[in-house]
């Protein structure tokens, strides 16, 4: 029954992985992107076969159990993924407001009497 139980999580973990791979911004960002969900899958399929070396780390780097060490690391990654998201809609809004200006501008009467 547990390897049913890993199974699917090693399948839930690869769909991730594939979603958050998709999409993107420039090449230097997705192959950043694409090596960390990497890493994390990797990460996620040995923890779910050999949960016993995840305890392990956790000793290794002082955090008492495996499950704590997990949680950790999803708030440390919770918080990049909100820092980034949010540098991307300032850059957005920075854009909209430029294009805005643009429009107005062009879309302004001319002073001149041109049309």
């Amino acid at each position: 029954m547990i390897i049913i139980v890993q199974l699917v999580l090693v399948i839930g973990v690869v769909l991730f992985s594939l979603v958050l791979i998709r999409g993107g911004s420039n090449a230097k960002h997705m192959a950043v992107r694409r090596i960390m969900v990497l890493l994390f899958a990797i990460a996620a399929v040995l923890s779910i076969f050999f949960p016993s070396l995840l305890s392990r780390l956790a000793r290794l780097v002082g955090v008492g159990r495996g499950t704590d060490l997990m949680l950790y690391a999803f708030i440390v990654s919770f918080l990049v993924y909100m820092s980034t998201t949010h540098q991307r809609f300032r850059q957005m809004e920075a854009t909209l407001t430029k294009l805005a200006r643009r429009i107005a501008l062009d879309e302004a009467p001319q002073p001149w009497g041109k049309p």
